[in-house]
């Protein structure tokens, strides 16, 4: 009878050649700490690796080199079924379900995130963030970051809304979270809890969309994603926007995360400082999606915080956003699965990269129907908004509002661009309806009251 080799060594292997760029040598397995084989017991490994085509192997010799097979083309198309795992997702697929009893339970390791060395360390082979690059790209790099996202921030609304809570199982359907979005109305027959995660989602997307230095991979922007993710979703209150500082388990799985609130916190801020080192978007955008949820941050809501601060580098690049459109939840669920208890990113590496696929190709037609943004209303963005919102909120009547305007914009806007700023002003005023004034951060009953005291 054959020898059975266990798959947590074959794993051990794996997770250090994905960590490598371009791959590993025999030598440099040998010298990674994770891999505790003799030489002649590695090769056999590599060798079995190799055959059922998780590894491929490079050059010869002492030259030679191991690598993890590129995802094959259709990781980018829309073929279903999946077809666009790659060999190493399905036998991590493979191993994550089956029952926990045939699991090895396992604890946080550190070492995950320490050995991984920004600019060095990749978890997105170089050929995959170029195709993602390409399909990202939206010809407007050269305009101030976020400016494509708030073109299309009335549909990603609702697109990574929805999205993003049914992966955590909300039942809401696509056309229910638009009229809560939009209207205010919750569905029939809900739960009172799925409306205010879908109207969470909304605050922390707005909250990206925000034109501000401040947004990036750091404790201010993390801590209040989550404090609005997590908004009357938490029994303790104040463990919103809050580092963990007690056990937590995540069901469907043997991993243990960490529980020294100390090492919590110190692992949190170097998952940071990496993040805000990587270069490359795509990279870094991977990167918080694999060690946010990984290290459990916080109590709870840690895998929406993540999914949303992927996003981060898109809005500082002006590339398309990640919506999570058309993602399985059992996809996504083993694959985070497949990083707590094999520290393995293969899965959730083909997971990011279909998802972002079918997200560049929903966003790129939104924004060919919208045009190109006007120079002079992205220059005051952040004033019109604001205008906007304050006569609203205000309840003026037509009168008073031209009054306010006209006062506001003598001491705010440059006397070369006041007019042009005023009338855009008023037919930003005459456009506002129910539908869009999420754009301005407006309650329909703020709404309501408004159109109120204008003349019938």
């Amino acid at each position: 009878m054959p020898l059975q080799i266990p798959d947590d060594e074959l794993q051990a292997i794996l997770a250090v050649v994905a960590s490598a760029e371009n791959g590993a040598s025999v030598a440099e397995l040998m010298a990674n700490g994770r891999v505790e084989f003799k030489r002649r017991t590695l090769q056999r490994r590599l060798d079995l690796l190799c055959e059922r085509g998780l590894l491929v192997p490079q050059g010869e010799g002492r030259g030679r080199r191991y690598q993890i097979p590129e995802p094959t083309s259709d990781v980018m198309g829309t073929t279903t079924d999946q077809d666009w795992l790659s060999a190493e997702a399905r036998e991590i697929q493979r191993l994550v379900t089956q029952p926990p009893s045939r699991r090895q339970p396992v604890c946080y390791d550190p070492s995950f995130l320490t050995s991984y060395q920004p600019n060095t360390t990749f978890y997105l082979p170089l050929a995959t963030r170029k195709r993602l690059a390409e399909m990202g790209q939206v010809g407007i790099t050269d305009l101030p970051a976020g400016t494509y996202l708030r073109q299309i921030l009335d549909r990603l609304l609702i697109d990574l809304a929805w999205n993003s809570s049914r992966l955590e199982g909300n039942t809401y359907s696509l056309l229910e979270t638009q009229r809560l979005l939009e209207l205010g109305e919750s569905a029939e027959g809900k739960a009172t809890q799925e409306a205010q995660m879908i109207l969470n989602h909304k605050a922390a997307i707005e909250m990206l969309a925000d034109p501000t230095e401040e947004i990036g991979f750091n404790r201010y922007t993390i801590c209040n994603l989550h404090a609005l993710l997590s908004d009357n979703l938490m029994s303790d209150p104040a463990a919103c926007g809050s580092i963990r500082s007690r056990p937590v388990g995540i069901s469907g799985t043997v991993f243990h995360p960490l529980e020294v609130p100390q090492q919590i916190e110190e692992n949190f801020l170097l998952i940071l400082t990496k993040a805000s080192s990587i270069e490359n978007p795509f990279e870094a955008a991977f990167f918080v999606m694999v060690q946010l949820p990984y290290l459990q941050t916080f109590e709870d809501v840690n895998k929406r915080v993540s999914r949303l601060a992927a996003n981060i580098p898109m809005v500082r690049h002006n590339f398309c956003p990640l919506s999570f459109v058309d993602v399985e939840a059992d996809d996504y669920l083993n694959a985070l699965i497949g990083v707590y208890e094999l520290q393995r990113i293969e899965y959730l590496r083909d997971v990011f990269v279909w998802a972002y696929a079918r997200s560049a190709q929903r966003y790129n037609a939104v924004r060919q129907s919208l045009g190109d943004p006007d120079p002079f209303r992205l220059k005051y963005r952040s004033q019109l908004g604001r205008f906007v919102r304050e006569v609203v909120q205000a309840a003026h009547s037509e009168a008073r509002a031209d009054e306010w305007i006209g006062q506001h914009a003598a001491t705010e806007i440059p006397e070369e661009d006041r007019a042009k700023f005023i009338e855009t002003v008023e037919v930003e005023l005459i456009s506002l309806h129910d539908g869009n004034i999420a754009r301005y951060r407006l309650r329909p009953s703020e709404f309501a009251q408004w159109k109120s005291n204008q003349k019938p």
